[in-house]
């Protein structure tokens, strides 16, 4: 039985009930090839938006001085940046690109503190874009841990115009819980204290609270 994300109960119910009148109309009005067509693309449709908000059963990885990933997707950027809005100084960067093929069930990816969030409008550039991680609309929420300080942001993508970040400042960010979601594809950044270990490479795919991305010293 396929669990859906409270954010996507609406829409998979109107789709269904659309699907549905649509191949009604197309059986009662068209002949029987379009309406065989056009029910195995009422399929294939249903079946990628239950996909796409799904709910994975999964046993996240827990432990203290590792960094999961904060979702399921590709790994698109690791490198060297000045991050000012809440690490104010040199990091490393880890950006994560989610296809409409991912769960987009966003994950916090460390145990600590929510001290920083923070709501940015902005455009909607593809989030494979270099500069989507400044220009684009994005949430930001910075954590507190035993070992440093992180900050994690979800990035809208072109099609991706949702975000929805649970985190609030000063609740506790609990490793592999729900941080929040982005529908349709998207992206999210990690930023990293410099003498952080890396542990994944470039295009590597990663699975939200599973995959250990890095280690902090």
């Amino acid at each position: 039985m396929i669990r859906i994300h409270r954010e996507g109960r609406w829409i998979v119910t109107l789709t269904l009930i659309s699907l549905l009148i649509l191949v009604y109309l197309s059986g009662r009005y068209l002949p029987y090839q379009a309406n065989y067509a056009i029910s195995l693309i009422s399929l294939v449709i249903l079946v990628m938006v239950l996909r796409f908000f799904r709910v994975p059963k999964r046993r996240p990885f827990l432990d203290e001085s590792t960094i999961t990933a904060p979702c399921d997707g590709k790994v698109v950027v690791i490198e060297k940046v000045h991050q000012e809005e809440f690490l104010n100084g040199p990091c490393i960067q880890v950006s994560i690109f989610m296809s409409v093929h991912d769960v987009h069930i966003n994950f916090f990816p460390v145990e600590g503190q929510v001290v920083y969030t923070q709501y940015h409008p902005g455009r909607y550039l593809l989030a494979r874009h270099p500069k989507s991680s400044t220009l684009n609309e994005r949430a930001s929420t910075g954590i507190e841990t035993s070992r440093g300080r992180i900050l994690v942001t979800q990035i809208a993508g072109y099609v991706a115009r949702r975000i929805r970040c649970y985190a609030k400042t000063g609740e506790p960010s609990r490793q592999g819980r729900e941080m929040g979601f982005i529908k349709f594809g998207s992206r999210l950044d990690l930023f990293l204290p410099l003498d952080t270990e890396i542990h994944v490479t470039h295009g590597q795919r990663v699975i939200g609270g599973i995959t250990p991305v890095a280690r902090i010293k």
